[in-house]
């Protein structure tokens, strides 16, 4: 004699989407972050190229550059640039590796397991954030070896860090647009050369009053001329003016846009 009553099921996998994705994302977190350690080379030149930047014009160009009205030593009025060079031209690399997925067969390995779609390109900005907010740290560790002596406040160190991270995940977020709209990993390193020369032609190495003029109202008006400004402000007790606005504006408005579009893109490319 048997009996239909009520049988207990294990809870699926899925019963909770919102836990899952999050399990989803530190996994595959950690993988990217795993595979960026192994690439030693790639490691050793998103640190090593700023700092060397950074010492030539120190030691080569210095003396020969003015600060213009700020009136701070050049390697005080540089370093803030350098940290912006290093922590955006190692996010910009964000596109070359999820094109290295795509092109190499991991999204297809992906679409065969029950992981949340928009979790993959999240999971690269994720562990971009991570690994270059190290990068950057080193570089600034460097830069206090050169003489670098910030005037920061807990509070201003806490801002930098945040002003920082922002422009790592905007930076990221918009590498992953560019990394899913080219077909080839070639393609999508090219980004970062972009990222590494758009700060040269802003308040980065020199006063952008020394500039011919179409060239300085470019400068005066791309995002990286107040980002610098504003770490310039925290580390050095220097007058912010609008520059905070105009940051939080630049990267809020680029990571609001460049989310929503890379999940929107990666459905796409992962299904067709």
């Amino acid at each position: 004699m048997s009996t239909n009553g009520p049988t207990t099921r294990k809870p699926s996998r899925r019963a909770w989407p919102l836990a899952t994705a999050v399990g989803d994302l530190y996994l595959l977190s950690v993988r990217a972050l795993r595979r960026d350690t192994r690439m030693l080379d790639a490691v050793l030149v998103s640190i090593a190229l700023p700092v060397l930047i950074m010492a030539t014009f120190v030691y080569v160009f210095g003396g020969a550059i003015h600060t213009g009205a700020s009136g701070l030593a050049y390697i005080d009025f540089v370093v803030p640039a350098v940290i912006v060079m290093c922590a955006g031209y190692g996010a910009a690399t964000t596109a070359a590796a999820l094109a290295e997925d795509l092109t190499g067969g991991m999204i297809d390995r992906f679409r065969t397991l029950p992981v949340t779609d928009w979790v993959v390109p999240v999971s690269h900005v994720v562990a971009s954030l991570g690994r270059n907010l190290a990068a950057t740290a080193a570089a600034l560790a460097a830069a206090l070896v050169m003489g670098f002596r910030p005037e920061a406040t807990t509070s201003d160190w806490l801002l930098v860090v945040a002003v920082v991270g922002g422009y790592i995940l905007a930076v990221s977020a918009l590498a992953v647009v560019w990394g899913l709209l080219v077909r080839s990993v070639q393609a999508a390193g090219a980004f970062s050369f972009v990222v590494l020369f758009v700060p040269y032609i802003s308040d980065a190495f020199v006063p952008v009053e020394t500039m011919p003029t179409g060239l300085r109202a470019f400068a005066e008006h791309q995002p990286t001329t107040p980002l610098v400004q504003t770490l310039r402000a925290l580390l050095l007790d220097q007058p912010l003016g609008n520059a905070g606005r105009l940051t939080a504006a630049w990267l809020l408005t680029a990571t609001a846009l460049c989310v929503p579009l890379a999940a929107t893109l990666f459905r796409r490319r992962a299904t067709s």
